[in-house]
C-alpha cells in the first residue's frame, strides 16, 4: 500500500502540533518533577521501587476511577468510536460504549481477588508463577507483554495519523515524539505520576467533549439541536442508505455491520483488560477497599465517553459531509481515512474551524499520553519483576530494580516507535489493529481469570490452553478470508467476517480446552497459600542513603497480622458485592437496554432521539463530577495540608522536623491521601 502523507487539508500549521506535541509533553514532565519535589520534601516520600511501580499501594477511589477512565481512553477510544457512527450510525457508538464497559465492570470482581490471594503482586504474572510454576509464567508473559504492545501500537498509531491530518507534522515524527514528554514524567514519578497526570488528563478530556456536545446539539449556527442533526441524518439515509441497517436508516440499533462489530469490539477488548498489566496496576494501587468503588466508578464514567463523543461527532460528520466547511467536501470520507480514525477531526473542523481542530488534538494527546504511561509503567513492572527479579537477580536491591525499571520505560517507548513506523509503511492503521487484537491474544483471558477464582485449574490447563486457543483463533480467521475475499490483503483480513471468526474463536476456545486438560492431568485442587508468599522489593537501601526509616516511608509499612485479617474480611464483603453489581450492570448493558431496540428495528423519531442525546449530556456530567471534581473533594484534606507546608516554607516557617510529629501521608494529589499508619482507621469510618 502506498503511504502518502495528508497535507492538503491540515487546518492547523506544523508549528502548532510540534508545539503541543512537545510543548504540551514538556509541561507534565516539568509540572510531575515539581510534584515529585513537594512529595519528598513536605510528605516525606521517597520514589523507592515499590512506590515507582506500587504508588504505594494507597491510592483512593476516586484517583482509581479517573486512572481507568483515562487507561481505558485511548486514541481508539475517541476516534475508532466516532468511526463506526459515522458507518452504522446511532448503534455504532453504544455498541462501541456497551462492549467495551462490560470488562472493567467485570474487572472489578478481578482486582478484589487480587487484592485478597497476592495483597504484595506487582504485576498478574507474579500470581501465575507462584500458583503454577515456569512454563505456563512464560507463556502468559508473551501473551502480557504482546496485549501491552498491540495497545501501545494502537495509540501511537491513531495518535500520529490524527496529529498528521491536523497540522501537516510528519507521521514519523509525531510517532516518535509523542512519547518523548511521557517518557520523562514516568521516568520521575513512576506509577503515581501516571495516576496524577491520569485525572489531569481525564479532567481537560471530559471538558473539551462537553464542549463538543452543547456546540453540536445547542450553539452551533451549522447544526444547534438535536433536531437538526436528526433531520440531516434522515437526508444522509436517503442519498446512502446504510447496508444492513432497518430501513438502510442511520437511526436505528438494528444495524447489522453494527452487531458483527459489537461482538467483535467485546471479545478483543476482554483481551485488552484482563491480559493488559496496566489495569492490574490500578488495582495494586488502590488502597484495598478503594478498588472496587473505583473500578464501578471508572467504568460507568468511561461508558459516557465513547458513547456521547461519537454519538456527537461521528453523527456530526455524516451531518455535515455537504456542507463547504467539511474537509472532504464535496466527496465522502474516504473508508481508509474513516479506518484511520479521521472522522472525529475533520467533523471538528466542520463544526468549530481551526478551535475544534486545536480541540481534537488535545484530547488526542492527551488520550494517547495518558494511556502510553499506563503502557510504560505496564511492561517496566513485568521485565523488572517477573523477567529481571525472578529469572537473573532474585536478591535485587531497590536500587537494582528501580534502575531497571527506568531502563526497560525508556527502552520500551523507543521499541513502539520504531515498530509504528513498520506499521505506517506497511499501511496497518488503527482500526486495523483494533479489530485484529482480539484474535491475537483472547485465548489467554479465561485461564487468566481462573487463575484466580477456581481452584481446579492446573498449569497444564493454564500453560496450554491459550496457545492451542491461539493457534484454533488465527485458522479461523485467515481461512475465512481467504474464503470470503480468496486472498489475505490487509483489506480482505480486516474485514468484519474474518475478524467475528477469529475473535469468538480466540475467546471461547479456552471453553474447550480448560476443563480437557484440566480433568485429563487431574484438578489441582490449589489452597492459595503460595500467592501469599509474593515478597515486595527490597527497599531498604533506598532508605538507608535518604537517612528515613522505611516503615515511615509511604509504601513501605508492613501490615501486621491482625491489620491483614482485618483487610482480608473487608475484601470478603466486597467481593460479594462486586460479583452482585457487575452482573446486574453487565445483563443491563448487553440484554436489558439494546437488545429490545435491536430486536423490534426500532427507528428513531425525533424526540427520542432528542431523549437519547440529553441522556449521554447529562451522563458525561456526571462522569465529570465521579471522576473530575470528587477525587479533588476526596483529597481536600491531604490538599489543605500540603498547602499549609508550602505557605509556612515560603515565609520561613516551615520545619522538616515538625511533619515526624504526624502520620506520613501518601500524597498531595487529589484523593491519593490514605495516611499510611491511619488508613485502616479512616477506611474503618467510610
Amino acid at each position: 500500500m502506498e503511504v502518502v502523507e495528508k497535507q492538503a487539508n491540515t487546518s492547523l500549521g506544523q508549528g502548532v502540533g510540534y508545539g503541543i506535541v512537545l510543548g504540551l509533553g514538556a509541561f507534565f514532565a516539568l509540572g510531575m518533577i515539581g510534584v515529585t519535589f513537594i512529595l519528598r520534601r513536605y510528605n516525606r516520600e521517597l520514589q523507592t521501587s515499590e512506590m515507582f511501580n506500587t504508588a504505594g499501594r494507597t491510592v483512593k477511589s476516586g484517583l482509581v476511577g479517573s486512572a481507568v477512565v483515562s487507561s481505558w481512553t485511548w486514541a481508539a477510544t475517541l476516534l475508532q468510536s466516532s468511526g463506526v457512527c459515522y458507518r452504522y450510525g446511532v448503534s455504532g457508538p453504544f455498541w462501541y460504549a456497551s462492549g467495551a464497559t462490560v470488562q472493567i465492570l467485570l474487572f472489578a470482581t478481578l482486582a478484589i481477588e487480587l487484592k485478597r490471594r497476592a495483597p504484595n503482586a506487582h504485576t498478574f504474572l507474579e500470581v501465575i508463577r507462584a500458583r503454577y510454576g515456569t512454563i505456563p509464567h512464560v507463556i502468559f508473559m508473551i501473551f502480557g507483554l504482546v496485549t501491552n504492545i498491540l495497545v501501545s501500537l494502537m495509540l501511537i498509531v491513531g495518535g500520529s495519523a490524527t496529529v498528521n491530518a491536523l497540522t501537516g507534522m510528519h507521521t514519523i515524527a509525531a510517532i516518535y515524539l509523542l512519547p518523548v514528554g511521557v517518557v520523562a514524567y514516568t521516568l520521575v514519578g513512576g506509577l503515581k505520576a501516571t495516576i496524577l497526570t491520569d485525572w489531569i488528563h481525564t479532567f481537560i478530556l471530559l471538558i473539551i467533549i462537553i464542549v463538543f456536545a452543547l456546540s453540536t446539539y445547542a450553539s452551533s449556527d451549522l447544526l444547534g439541536s438535536p433536531g437538526a442533526v436528526y433531520d440531516k441524518l434522515v437526508e444522509a439515509a436517503l442519498r446512502h442508505p446504510v447496508e444492513g441497517n432497518k430501513g438502510g436508516s442511520y437511526l436505528t440499533m438494528q444495524s447489522r455491520e453494527g452487531a458483527i462489530f459489537f461482538v467483535i469490539n467485546i471479545v478483543g477488548n476482554f483481551g485488552t483488560v484482563f491480559l493488559d498489566n496496566g489495569y492490574y496496576n490500578k488495582a495494586i494501587a488502590a488502597s484495598p477497599v478503594h478498588a472496587l468503588p473505583g473500578y464501578i466508578l471508572g467504568g460507568l464514567s468511561w461508558f459516557a465517553i465513547p458513547w456521547l463523543t461519537a454519538t456527537t461527532m461521528g453523527l456530526a460528520g455524516l451531518a455535515l459531509e455537504t456542507s463547504p466547511t467539511f474537509p472532504t467536501y464535496p466527496d465522502r470520507m474516504p473508508d481508509a481515512d474513516v479506518s484511520a480514525g479521521l472522522v472525529l477531526p475533520y467533523a471538528a473542523v466542520a463544526l468549530l474551524g481551526k478551535g475544534g481542530a486545536v480541540a481534537t488534538l488535545l484530547i488526542v494527546f492527551m488520550a494517547v499520553t495518558s494511556a502510553t504511561s499506563s503502557q510504560l509503567i505496564a511492561v517496566s513492572s513485568i521485565c523488572t519483576y517477573d523477567l529481571y527479579r525472578t529469572y537473573f537477580n532474585p536478591k535485587a536491591a531497590g536500587k537494582n530494580l528501580i534502575y531497571m525499571s527506568h531502563v526497560i520505560v525508556v527502552a520500551y517507548a523507543l521499541f513502539i516507535a520504531t515498530f509504528s513506523v513498520g506499521l505506517w509503511y506497511a499501511g496497518i492503521s488503527m482500526g486495523y489493529l483494533y479489530v485484529m487484537m482480539g484474535v491475537i491474544i483472547s485465548s489467554a483471558v479465561l485461564p487468566a481469570t481462573l487463575t484466580l477464582v477456581w481452584s481446579g485449574q492446573n498449569k497444564w490447563a493454564a500453560a496450554l490452553s491459550p496457545v492451542l486457543g491461539l493457534a484454533t483463533a488465527l485458522i479461523a480467521w485467515l481461512v475465512t478470508a481467504k474464503k470470503d475475499c480468496g486472498s489475505l490483503s490487509v483489506a480482505c483480513t480486516g474485514s468484519n467476517n474474518p475478524m467475528l471468526a477469529g475473535n469468538v474463536a480466540a475467546l471461547l476456545s479456552p471453553v474447550v480446552f480448560v476443563p480437557v486438560f484440566s480433568f485429563a492431568f487431574g484438578l489441582q485442587k490449589y489452597d492459595w497459600k503460595s500467592m501469599l508468599e509474593i515478597k515486595k522489593g527490597d527497599d531498604h537501601d533506598l532508605a538507608t542513603d535518604a537517612g528515613l526509616d522505611l516503615e515511615q516511608i509511604p509504601g513501605g509499612h508492613e501490615e501486621t497480622v491482625m491489620e491483614f485479617e482485618e483487610e482480608q474480611a473487608k475484601l470478603k464483603r466486597a467481593s460479594f458485592i462486586s460479583k452482585t453489581m457487575t452482573i446486574v450492570m453487565t445483563l443491563a448493558f448487553l440484554v436489558l437496554w439494546p437488545m429490545p431496540m435491536y430486536g423490534s428495528g426500532y427507528i428513531f423519531s425525533k424526540p427520542f432521539f432528542t431523549g437519547w442525546v440529553t441522556v449521554g449530556i447529562i451522563w458525561i456530567f456526571c462522569s465529570f463530577f465521579g471522576v473530575g471534581l470528587f477525587p479533588v473533594w476526596e483529597g481536600r484534606k491531604s490538599l489543605a495540608r500540603t498547602c499549609k507546608f508550602i505557605y509556612q516554607d515560603l515565609t520561613g516557617k516551615f520545619n522538616p522536623k515538625a511533619i515526624s510529629a504526624h502520620e506520613p501521608v501518601v500524597a498531595t494529589s487529589p484523593g491519593d491521601v490514605t495516611p499510611e499508619k491511619g488508613a485502616k482507621e479512616e477506611v474503618t469510618a467510610h
